[in-house]
């Protein structure tokens, strides 16, 4: 006589945890949630983005067309929220958030089938790498507008808004090149290498890679606070303090 025991799936939820499990995707819904709903505003905006020397990274490079009529923030700012969207770290965080999927390490999800990101929508999921190329380029116009904020009038000088943007796009480079896809592009074509530059430079980089989720949640904040000081100062409600 042989008997069957019937598993009764898991209730979304379900969990042996002890610990405060669900802290952790709420401060990810919030934190990501906030930085999404700031910077669509300030995209819809269209102005106070500029003050001086000052150019707000959500506008930059600086795009300006007679034939479009919307805010130029929506020619540029697709890119880096596609490299962001895609990211591998922040697909954990806002799959946990947002969707629950699952909603933390031994919590269920409750009677879900697992496909991975195999199928539509979630393949696209996929084109991260190439999102890595176009965000590297940007890092480039972001260093550009740093090295001008030093500058007032065709004078050196340094103001807490160069010191900002400065600080923004130092976050956003060690975001940007500790990504799993640079670390990929660097030691990718080799199956072993023990020495030489490009072995160095793949050490740098792992090493970097381990530090990821700190560069994106510092990057994240910068880059909206930036925003925010450029926006501010613009407006008359800050004042920006010269240093030098």
């Amino acid at each position: 006589m042989s008997t069957t025991i019937e598993k009764i799936p898991a209730k979304f939820g379900e969990t042996k945890r002890k610990d405060l499990w669900w802290l952790e995707p709420l401060l990810y819904f919030i934190g990501l949630g906030g930085f999404v709903v700031y910077a669509t505003w300030a995209a819809f905006q269209g102005n106070h983005y500029e003050y001086g020397p000052y150019l707000s990274p959500f506008y930059s490079p600086e795009l300006v067309f007679d034939w479009w009529k919307f805010s130029p923030a929506f020619l540029i700012l697709w890119i880096p929220a596609g490299f962001r969207t895609t990211c591998y770290y922040y697909r954990k965080a806002y799959y946990r958030s947002f969707f629950m999927d699952p909603p933390a390490c031994a919590v269920s999800e409750g009677c879900k089938k697992y496909t991975g990101e195999t199928g539509f929508p979630l393949i696209f999921q996929n084109i991260h790498r190439y999102f890595f190329y176009l965000a590297a380029i940007f890092i480039v116009f972001l260093w550009i507008d740093a090295y001008k904020a030093f500058f007032f009038d065709g004078v050196f000088g340094i103001g807490i808004g160069s010191i900002v943007l400065t600080a923004n796009v130092f976050l956003l480079s060690c975001y940007t090149f500790s990504c799993h896809s640079f670390r990929h592009l660097i030691g990718g074509f080799k199956d072993s290498f023990k020495c030489g530059i490009q072995h160095k430079v793949y050490e740098k980089v792992s090493c970097a890679n381990e530090h990821h989720m700190l560069w994106a949640w510092l990057s994240l904040f910068s880059v909206g606070f930036a925003d925010i000081y450029v926006r501010l100062c613009s407006m008359g409600i800050w004042t920006d303090l010269r240093l030098m």
